[in-house]
């Protein structure tokens, strides 16, 4: 199940998250993930000191996720998809969309 968020509603959204994670490409095929904190700037993610690799993936690749698991079995995950540019140690990145996302919950088949 997904429920779309609107970009000018992300700050929102983001509020209820505690930790997050930036997702890029790398040049051997595996998605590289490392924590983030990210803030919302001019309606930019802005994410401060990210090592040299993922610099190095977003410089060859500037698409990127993040995601903001869910506090709770049931809970959302917040995915937002953007794209990145380096400025130095910091990524800037501007979000293209934004999801609640979760499976559907679990059929209960005991009393069938």
């Amino acid at each position: 199940m997904s429920i779309p968020v609107q970009l000018t509603d992300l700050a929102s959204a983001m509020s209820r998250y505690h930790i997050g994670y930036l997702l890029t490409a790398s040049d051997s095929g595996p998605p590289r993930a490392v924590q983030i904190r990210a803030v919302l700037q001019d309606g930019d993610l802005v994410l401060d000191s990210v090592g040299r690799r993922t610099r190095e993936n977003v410089v060859a690749r500037s698409a990127v996720s993040l995601l903001w698991p869910p506090s709770t079995a049931n809970g959302y995950s917040l995915i937002v998809d953007g794209q990145a540019v380096v400025e130095g140690e910091t990524l800037r990145i501007t979000p293209d969309s934004a999801v609640l996302h979760r499976s559907n919950p679990p059929q209960d088949h005991s009393n069938g």
